[in-house]
């Protein structure tokens, strides 16, 4: 009996056109991940939606060189895409909370573009997660769990978050640094007069800072 629902619903998927086709997977999917044992989990319910409505944030500390992007291309040409881009859904489009070059490849790559159609593949960030701090804070614990940041961008988020009330424990919590981190970006930001009544275990500015930290590369 199930076998048969199960055709009867694959042959009335492939007789749709592309978009069509897309939308209806898109749905199916959604449907099933509601009684899915895995609801909680994003990657249980991988949507493909149109390349124009996903766009960049204006807060990701990430930077990748070109040959390393020329590495991610064809890595996805060769492999396919095997990660979704994790993303928020808003007013009709999506925000990258993480997967900036995957992104990137699927928009400029015209090889990679003309493969998957001009979608890209996408997982949305959990309901809880919508605000922009949460979001911010999710998308650092995607990078360092992989490799490096620009410095000084990850010291524009520390700023960005303690102008939102976050304390230093919240945000090294939140961030996966620990609290000598968060103050010695902070002191890097120029604000340190703000914290002044805080004690340093040891000085930290940008002189001492490895150029070649501050322009991590990560393939994602």
């Amino acid at each position: 009996m199930l076998n048969q629902q199960i055709k009867s619903l694959v042959e009335a998927v492939d007789s749709l056109d592309l978009p069509g086709k897309i939308d209806a997977l898109n749905q199916i999917r959604d449907a099933l991940h509601k009684v899915s044992p895995f609801a909680s989990e994003p990657v249980d319910c991988v949507q493909w939606v149109l390349a124009d409505e996903v766009h960049a944030n204006d807060y990701n500390p990430n930077s990748v060189a070109p040959p390393e992007m020329k590495l991610l291309e064809h890595s996805i040409m060769e492999d396919g895409y095997t990660q979704p881009i994790v993303a928020w859904p808003q007013n009709g489009s999506y925000e990258v909370v993480d997967g900036f070059h995957r992104n990137r490849v699927g928009k400029e790559s015209q090889a990679v573009a003309s493969r998957i159609h001009g979608y890209l593949p996408i997982v949305r960030i959990k309901s809880e997660q919508s605000d922009l701090t949460d979001r911010m804070a999710s998308t650092i614990r995607h990078n360092r769990a992989r490799g490096k940041h620009r410095v000084e961008a990850m010291t524009d988020i520390v700023v960005e978050l303690k102008r939102r009330n976050w304390s230093d424990e919240k945000i090294g919590k939140n961030l996966g640094m620990d609290a000598d981190e968060v103050l010695r970006l902070t002191q890097i930001s120029g604000i340190a007069e703000m914290f002044s009544d805080k004690e340093f275990s040891a000085s930290w500015d940008l002189a001492d800072v490895d150029p070649e930290d501050s322009e991590g590369v990560v393939l994602e």
